[in-house]
């Protein structure tokens, strides 16, 4: 038999030593499931150690987890097609000519990646290196230059295939297909709502971003040869969102026909060989090992403090603060950010989600201002989505969000960690807009899942 000690106690001790342990510089998987059998250890007794496998086993046999490889691997054949160099090629040919027209095609480019990555890293880190030099040689300024590959690149999180709403359906029990519906509309609307901030600012003050000069610019023919090199991968991800949204296939077999696509997009960019495979093959082990690492790790971590009554004493804390649902979902929407400034999106979703989801389905939203609210039955959906939105929020929070730091990375010698940070700031306040957006409109979320699954 464990030590007796109280859950406000155990909190103060289990996340103040999470922390520690993570400033420490140790890895996130091991920390949170190291910090978990310890815990247990000390404070638990031998019916708590049956903990161990039975939280992981279900996750183990969990039929939708198997989409995760299967569309890290799809990204991966897709880069290693050289996709993302061409994708950026051709918008910024098209749209070179408009005032802004670098880091406009960099946000759709992004876009458009999105819908076939669904990994952030990726797009971050490449947009990085094709995108940025090409921007600073052509005099942009830092700012408007950064803060688009840093904006463009956190919609892999959001528009679907997201890797984020994989896990997060499987840690809340809902539907994937209905989170990745839902996640349409937010995403574009953050798409455009960057697109019109830069191109707004470019057109007030030219400098920030000029346009090509004449003789880089392409005629109409071959702007219509760049777009006939993209059809085969436009198709392809039309064809694996489509049969998702269209109920003929689950997001785990529509994956795997993405995964078939995706060589087959290889082989006709004639970039199909077996290094490339199998490099595809071992950037999917690395990261379907980190995330599944961490999985388990924090689900035993998670696990053990639901167990203790962790559940019950973040609700009544939460509820004691008389805020009401919306004042609580405000203070979740905070924490989730300060949260992102320290741990990876897969943290912080094991360890908030089995705590929050709960808690938002005992409250009723009625609406704010006067404007519609949520029926009870769509809530878990509804704040998916906003989960989404914010985790967005995270990755770019100073000062250790997690796409500043992949930025940085790969940017020229010139571009310092000060410009970096700046250039997120306004983009930041964007994406806390479109979070307001989904929170007091929330049919832009549940317009169009309801549409398609009536």
């Amino acid at each position: 038999m464990g030590w007796e000690i109280s859950i406000g106690w155990l909190t103060v001790l289990m996340f103040g030593s999470l922390a520690i342990v993570l400033m420490a510089g140790l890895p996130l998987a091991f920390v949170t499931g190291g910090l978990a059998c310890v815990f247990l250890f000390l404070f638990g007794d031998a019916q708590m150690l049956n903990i161990l496998p039975s939280r992981i086993f279900p996750l183990m046999t969990d039929y939708q987890l198997s989409a995760i490889p299967l569309f890290i691997f799809m990204a991966s054949m897709l880069e290693r097609a050289g996709l993302i160099e061409e994708l950026f090629d051709m918008v910024y040919k098209l749209l070179g000519g408009l005032k802004g027209g670098l880091a406009t095609s960099t946000i759709i480019a992004s876009t458009i990646l999105a819908a076939m990555c669904g990994v952030i890293g990726a797009t971050e880190v490449t947009m990085g290196m094709i995108a940025l030099p090409a921007m600073i040689r052509r005099k942009y300024h830092p700012t408007i230059a950064c803060g688009s590959i840093l904006a463009g690149g956190t919609l892999g999180i959001l528009i679907p295939p997201s890797i984020l709403a994989i896990l997060f359906a499987v840690v809340a029990q809902q539907s994937v297909g209905e989170l990745f519906i839902g996640a349409v509309i937010p995403g574009l609307i953050l798409s455009g709502m960057y697109i019109l901030y830069v191109t707004t600012r470019c057109y007030i003050n030219p400098e920030l971003g000029p346009a090509l000069p004449e003789e880089e610019r392409v005629s109409t023919r071959d702007k219509f040869r760049l777009l006939g090199n993209m059809v085969a991968p436009l198709i392809l991800v039309t064809l694996v969102l489509g049969i998702i949204f269209a109920g003929i296939a689950t997001p785990v077999e529509a994956a795997g026909v993405g995964t078939f696509g995706a060589v087959v997009v290889c082989a006709l960019h004639r970039r199909l060989n077996w290094e490339n495979v199998r490099m595809a093959a071992l950037t999917t082990l690395k990261v379907t090992g980190m995330v599944l690492w961490i999985i388990f790790g924090a689900t035993l971590f998670v696990g053990f403090y639901v167990v203790n009554g962790g559940q019950a004493f973040v609700n009544e804390t939460l509820l004691a603060t008389g805020l009401g649902p919306y004042g609580i979902l405000l203070i979740m929407m905070v924490m989730l950010v300060i949260l992102g400034m320290f741990l990876d999106w897969v943290g912080i979703l094991l360890l908030a989600v089995p705590i929050f989801v709960p808690l938002m389905q005992s409250m009723s939203f009625d609406g704010l201002l006067g404007l519609p609210g949520v029926a009870p039955e769509e809530v878990p959906l509804w704040f998916g989505v906003v989960y989404m939105v914010n985790m967005q929020m995270s990755f770019l929070s100073p000062p250790f969000g997690y796409a500043l730091f992949y930025l940085k990375s790969v940017a020229p010698p010139g571009v310092t960690m000060a410009q970096i940070y700046r250039s997120s700031i306004p983009f930041l306040l964007l994406q806390a807009t479109g979070l307001a957006i989904c929170i007091l409109f929330p049919d832009v979320v549940l317009w169009l899942p309801r549409l398609v699954y009536g």
